[in-house]
């Protein structure tokens, strides 16, 4: 009886990030130490996006009055296509072929779509990217390996007019102390442009008045993420903060000045997630002042936008981003079309004469990781 000694996927591209509309080479190797007859050997390639959430609603009345679960989702596909790399892809009839002992490697190449969106994922929603592997054997449980890959929406900042533009912020409330009204307290936010890329820092300028009777616990600044997800029938907004700074308390009528002190952007898909029709992205920059005692902090928001390509200005003064790792996801597979492709090495047997066919993610408070990568 053959056993299956290795087979796995490798891609040319190591680190498996991918802009949209690039060609995804490789290799899969297979190792047996005994014959096999097998149906065939077969790459099958998924991308797909899938927004799912649950809500309680109360139904009825008096008596009959009760709680129901109702689910709300939606599911895109941005490409689905398998490979036959030996024998036959599925459903294709004809004799099944013997793999001899030994080790064979299959070249291949895909070529990814442009204008898909970038990899992301959360509880609430995801986007996902594999290739999964296949020796497909009759009358016996198949042998599957799984390679997830991450892409990433090439949003050039340098196309986005926006994104060179400064803005400034301002806004001030009025404390109440003791049944008495205080003096107000004030904030004004800079921000010298408007787009940037992860890995980068976002220098924060602004002035803190404190003008009322109470003493300011502290002020930070932050990068707030806000994610839509669009189910058939209902959207849901969920926001979080990806990346905090802060300064120290701030005593009654006196004042605190931010100088520029850099805002630090982790990975992060591009705004907007391009690409995508059933989640949609957006970056906040707020400047908070924290009163102490019972009261609201002072806010004052700022949009920004996040990238993949940074500005050149901003690469020629400071050189690029370091490129971001890529974390481990679980990926799922299903099967669909076949467009076979001839193994092109002189170790790989084969009976078919078919033609070669023609970038990410930080915690949420209900998701897991979200993984922009930049290249």
């Amino acid at each position: 009886m053959g056993k299956l000694n290795i087979f796995e996927i490798t891609l040319s591209n190591l680190q498996g990030v991918f802009l949209s509309g690039q060609l995804i080479q490789g290799h899969v190797t297979v190792e047996v130490n005994a014959q096999i007859q097998i149906r065939g050997i077969r790459l099958h390639f998924e991308g797909g996006a899938h927004v799912h959430w649950t809500e309680q609603h109360r139904t009825g009345s008096s008596k009959n009055r009760r709680t129901v679960t109702r689910h709300y989702s939606s599911s895109e596909t941005y490409f689905d296509h398998i490979l036959v790399l030996f024998g036959k892809g599925p459903g294709q009839p004809g004799d099944d072929p013997i793999l001899q002992a030994g080790r064979y490697t299959y070249p291949f190449s895909f070529q990814l779509p442009t204008g898909i969106p970038s990899s992301y994922e959360s509880h609430t929603g995801r986007v996902r990217y594999s290739v999964t592997g296949v020796i497909d054997r009759p009358w016996k449980f198949d042998h599957t390996t799984i390679r997830p890959f991450a892409i990433v929406y090439p949003l050039d900042l340098n196309l986005e007019q926006q994104a060179t533009l400064g803005a400034i912020g301002t806004d001030q409330k009025t404390l109440c102390c003791l049944c008495c009204e205080s003096g107000p307290i004030s904030a004004v936010l800079r921000l010298d442009r408007l787009g940037f890329v992860p890995g980068e820092g976002i220098p924060i300028s602004g002035e803190i008045n404190n003008g009322s009777r109470r003493k300011m616990d502290s002020s930070f600044a932050d990068i707030k993420m806000t994610v839509n997800y669009h189910s058939r029938t209902k959207t849901r907004t969920l926001t979080d903060t990806v990346s905090t700074i802060c300064h120290g308390p701030i005593l009654r009528g006196d004042s605190d000045t931010w100088n520029g002190d850099l805002l630090p952007i982790p990975p992060l898909p591009p705004s907007g997630l391009r690409g995508c029709r059933i989640m949609d992205i957006t970056y906040t920059v707020t400047l908070n002042v924290v009163p102490s005692g019972l009261a609201f902090d002072l806010v004052v928001p700022i949009h920004i936008l996040i990238g993949s390509i940074p500005l050149q200005s901003v690469a020629r003064q400071h050189g690029p981003p370091p490129p971001l790792p890529l974390p481990p996801t679980d990926y799922s597979s299903t099967g669909s079309n076949t467009t076979p492709m001839q193994p092109t090495m002189p170790s790989a047997p084969s009976n078919m004469g078919m033609p070669s066919p023609a970038y990410y993610h930080r915690n949420q408070h209900d998701s897991g990781p979200i993984v922009p990568v930049a290249e």
